[in-house]
């Protein structure tokens, strides 16, 4: 199990099964797969047709002229007579009908006296003295070679038409017995028996579509009513060259080939041909009229084979091609021949399938191997690569070799298997992203993980420069934790965990994005990768969570403990400017990172408050931004370590409900008085400040005792040893 999930995968055994699938299908070859091959095959048709060669085939045409200057169909029997010895005499080589002669000719004389009994007894006697209409044509088909057509009601039970049974073809059997593979018709139409005597072949014009209704193969051989056949146009070959025995060259798989003239025509296992066709052309055709009053150009029909039909409109002898028009019937036949003797027959290979199965295959498995190692883009080239190389190969055999091999299988194969590769590779990805928002969401929430998976075009990759608003945070008294622990490492790894727990679930609450974990410090920033308008606020709303949280962590420790965990106390910097964002690192290892001065000064920040003795401390630019949203007050102009402009700080006491308290206000008022007489260097009123400050605090439930002391202690400096003259109020911290 382990080797196929390593080495293979579940999405190659989902394509394999699905190759697996499609082999059964064309082997099974339903009628939809069939359709989908012919279709192709016409579409090769239909992009280049068989130009016609000059070879001897006419078409004598009974067209809708014909039938307006001669009369309506059928005609009389002598009319047939007199258009074939007319042909014999232009030369016609052989002529086959592609029309049936089964019943008697109702206006052959005889049967007008039968049909009309009240006729003058001289009339009646002057015609029965006149030959019969089928006489007189039998006696012009027996000074001519005549290929007479035949055909099947096709369906057994229907019954034949009334005569001799089948009259014999002359033929022989090369190798295994044909008849199992053959077309048969279990009836035959045949002539009137005068015709048939006087006729030098029988062909048969019946013509099977394929299950779309087109006509695209012609049974060269088949069996009717027990009886081997010929279809028309290779009968008419026969009897053209001579009338020989034609021969039927079968095995144990079928149907290998017709032997008629001495020449090999290779079918299918069924006895059909591919007729390959070219555009329908009037230059084929010789309309009945002008054979039958000499209006032909002299030579016309002179060692021709001559096919007889019909393309009247009325007479609705028209086929579907895969050429897209329909065709008269006997064009069909004419084609037949045409392709006979220029040799240009399609041919459907016997390993044809063979082909269509290895190709698929070969392909198919290039795709099952390829696609998990692949990106998408180069999969859609891979595929279409694959699909334009399976139908150039195969139009490359139509065009060059007339074979055909079937192009859509192998196609659909690929697509279909592309398709579930693809599909496969699409529900590893999502794997992967869950897995990336799983290890991407320990380092921001997971709402903006789940939003840069959906809108990946969000993270831009390398630096950007925006404002952010960036949060370091410290544990004070670090050493003192670590020193009680020291006895137990493991203890002292599972607390920084509880606590960056804490401290990050704070953080990602408020869509914040963790930098680095350094240690116990952890730094933090807002307005990246994603926009944020209100970062400053959910900085600052992060900071009063931690606080809150890091309270309830205390607790918890006191309570597991009786009291004897030393408290974590955190210090928290908030700044707020313009920074450079985005994957920092090396070419082997990168991290998304925030740089620039905002950056480096809200770490500064962080180390004031413990100077200060405020837990969160916040720049101007952050200050500026939130002042209505949360309790701020201002704490001194200073000037960090490492900058050289001053800048002014604040401390964040509290959210926005103290912020609307009145003892907040009497708060604020104190510590603005104080700073005010500090900087105006009245230290008696600044003194005074910093003890309303302290007191105004306590009512507030906060702790600035030390904020206070550190200005006392200040002033104290100050009156022992005064600024100089021109001082500016700004304090210049000499830590960080």
């Amino acid at each position: 199990m382990k080797f196929f999930t390593r080495y293979i995968g579940w999405g190659r055994l989902a394509g394999l099964a699905l190759l697996v699938t499609l082999i059964a299908l064309r082997i099974a070859d339903p009628v939809f797969v069939e359709r989908l091959r012919l279709q192709a095959f016409d579409s090769y048709q239909q992009i280049k047709p068989r130009d016609r060669a000059p070879v001897p085939v006419a078409i004598i045409d009974v067209d809708d002229r014909s039938l307006a200057e001669i009369g309506q169909w059928p005609w009389p029997r002598t009319q047939i007579a007199q258009m074939t010895a007319s042909a014999m005499q232009a030369g016609a080589v052989a002529l086959a009908f592609d029309i049936i002669f089964s019943e008697p000719d109702r206006l052959s004389p005889d049967n007008i006296v039968a049909d009309n009994p009240g006729l003058p007894a001289e009339t009646r006697a002057a015609l029965a003295q006149l030959p019969a209409n089928d006489q007189v044509l039998a006696d012009v088909f027996s000074r001519a070679r005549v290929v007479l057509g035949q055909t099947s009601l096709r369906n057994a039970g229907q019954g034949g038409a009334a005569g001799s049974p089948p009259r014999e073809v002359p033929h022989a059997i090369l190798g295994a017995d044909p008849a199992p593979f053959l077309i048969r018709f279990p009836d035959l139409i045949q002539n009137l028996d005068v015709l048939e005597d006087a006729a030098s072949g029988y062909g048969m014009f019946t013509v099977f579509p394929d299950p779309d209704g087109v006509y695209r193969r012609v049974p060269v051989v088949m069996q009717a009513d027990g009886a081997y056949r010929l279809g028309l146009s290779i009968e008419l070959l026969r009897v053209a060259t001579g009338g020989d025995a034609f021969a039927i060259r079968a095995n144990q798989a079928g149907i290998d080939g017709v032997v008629v003239a001495r020449q090999l025509i290779r079918t299918e296992q069924d006895g059909t041909v591919w007729n390959n066709f070219s555009a329908s052309s009037r230059d084929r055709f010789v309309s009945a009229v002008d054979l039958m009053r000499g209006d032909l150009p002299p030579g016309r029909l002179a060692g021709h084979l001559v096919l007889v039909g019909t393309s009247a409109i009325g007479l609705e002898d028209f086929r579907a091609t895969p050429l897209g028009v329909p065709m008269a019937g006997v064009e069909i036949h004419a084609q037949v021949l045409e392709n006979i003797l220029g040799q240009t027959l399609l041919y459907r290979p016997n390993y044809a399938i063979g082909l269509e199965l290895v190709s698929v295959t070969v392909l198919s498995l290039l795709i099952i191997a390829l696609a998990p190692l692949m990106a998408a883009r180069y999969l859609l080239i891979g595929t279409f690569t694959l699909i334009g190389l399976a139908i150039g190969y195969s139009f490359y055999l139509f065009s060059e070799h007339r074979q055909l091999v079937d192009p859509t299988f192998p196609v659909f194969g690929v697509f279909f298997c592309s398709v579930l590769m693809t599909s496969v590779n699409y529900i590893r990805e999502e794997l992967r992203k869950q897995q990336i928002r799983g290890a991407f969401g320990q380092y921001v929430s997971p709402d903006l993980v789940a939003t840069l998976a959906d809108n990946p075009d969000k993270l831009k990759l390398g630096g950007e420069r925006r404002e952010l608003s960036i949060l370091f945070t410290d544990v004070r008294g670090f050493t003192t934790i670590s020193e009680s622990f020291r006895d137990d490492p493991p203890g002292l790894t599972a607390l920084m965990n509880r606590f960056l727990t804490v401290m990050s679930d704070a953080i990602m609450a408020q869509g914040g994005t963790i930098d680095k974990y350094m240690g116990d410090a952890i730094m933090a920033f807002w307005n990246a990768p994603l926009d944020s308008p209100d970062h400053a606020r959910r900085s600052c709303a992060a900071a009063l969570a931690m606080l809150r949280d890091i309270d309830a962590l205390n607790a918890a420790r006191d309570a597991e403990t009786g009291g004897s965990a030393v408290p974590i106390d955190i210090g928290i910097g908030i700044n707020t400017g313009d920074a450079v964002v985005g994957n920092m690192g090396s070419d082997k290892r990168f991290d998304y990172s925030a740089l620039g001065d905002p950056v480096n000064l809200a770490s500064r920040l962080e180390g004031q408050t413990k100077s200060y003795g405020v837990d969160v401390v916040i720049g101007a630019t952050t200050r500026a931004a939130v002042e209505g949203d949360f309790a701020v007050i201002e704490l001194d102009l200073i000037r960090v370590k490492g900058k050289q402009l001053p800048e002014h700080i604040y401390a964040l006491l509290g959210d926005g409900a103290m912020r609307g308290a009145p003892a907040f206000d009497a708060l604020a008022s104190a510590n603005a008085e104080m700073i005010d007489a500090y900087r105006r260097q009245d230290w008696e009123s600044a003194g005074a400040g910093a003890d309303a400050v302290a007191a105004r605090a306590r009512d507030l439930g906060l702790d600035l005792d030390g904020y206070a002391q550190m200005y006392r202690d200040r002033i104290a400096a100050f009156r022992g040893a005064p600024p100089p003259p021109d001082w500016d109020g700004v304090f210049v911290a000499t830590s960080k």
